[in-house]
């Protein structure tokens, strides 16, 4: 698939489904608590969006069940919602979700901690979320692809955590997966000044994915939900970015 860049109005239909995410995230970290269950999480993410005459972007998608993402503390990306998943006292939820109106769609992520949390733990969520804003203010005309990879993977590896390399961010607008693809990680210097260059109206889902422990991962039974391979916990942020002259435009704050 060609890199599609996006016009104004493309930009403008994508900030639309950008604010109805940043929505469901204000309303759904309100009921995030000991006791709820991913179900009820995603049934109300579901309902508010249609309310607002948007189309959650996930369900149907390759089959997958749900509106929301649901992942819980080694799960890493892509867990399924049900009523036996029950928040606990101490755990983290990764919730993906993307919406869809107008021929565009917008992706985001958020981790959000259930009750009260240790201190590593606090640490690995706050430090993927500032990886994130470390990749976003990369995000610049004239920069390359892989210096928002390295930005992140660098503040990541200094807190002594590790990057999921299975899995990466990506290009989006009128599919929900478009080229290119975001890595969070850079193998190799000569790789990164190879990469692609940064140009105005580019759209990217920048997502660190972040681990206590190995980047490993695995994909369980369900053939959905990824897992830390050795149980760690992970935690895992994102937003759609607009490229632009004035500089990163997130479309999912």
């Amino acid at each position: 698939m060609a890199i599609q860049l996006k016009n104004k109005k493309n930009i403008e239909r994508i900030k639309n489904c950008g604010a109805i995410i940043a929505q469901v995230q204000q309303i759904l970290s309100k009921l995030v608590e000991p006791g709820v269950s991913t179900w009820e999480l995603d049934k109300v993410a579901e309902e508010y969006t249609l309310s607002k005459g948007f189309k959650p972007a996930f369900k149907g998608y390759q089959d997958f069940p749900g509106s929301i993402c649901a992942s819980i503390n080694k799960e890493v990306v892509h867990g399924i919602p049900s009523k036996n998943r029950i928040l606990k006292n101490g755990d983290i939820i990764g919730v993906d979700f993307g919406v869809f109106k107008d021929g565009f769609y917008a992706d985001s992520a958020f981790t959000f901690g259930v009750g009260d949390l240790n201190e590593e733990t606090k640490k690995l969520v706050d430090v993927t979320r500032k990886s994130l804003d470390k990749g976003i203010e990369n995000a610049v005309v004239g920069n390359k692809l892989y210096d928002i990879s390295k930005a992140i993977q660098d503040y990541v590896e200094e807190n002594r955590f590790s990057i999921v390399r299975s899995y990466v961010g990506h290009g989006i607008g009128r599919n929900l997966h478009e080229d290119p693809q975001v890595p969070n990680f850079v193998l190799d210097s000569e790789k990164r000044e190879k990469s692609l260059d940064l140009v105005e109206g580019l759209v990217i889902a920048i997502e660190p994915m972040v681990n206590i422990g190995a980047p490993d991962v695995e994909v369980t039974d369900d053939n959905w939900t990824v897992v830390t391979k050795d149980g760690s916990l992970s935690a895992h942020f994102e937003h759609t970015i607009a490229i632009t002259k004035k500089g990163p435009v997130n479309l999912t704050n």
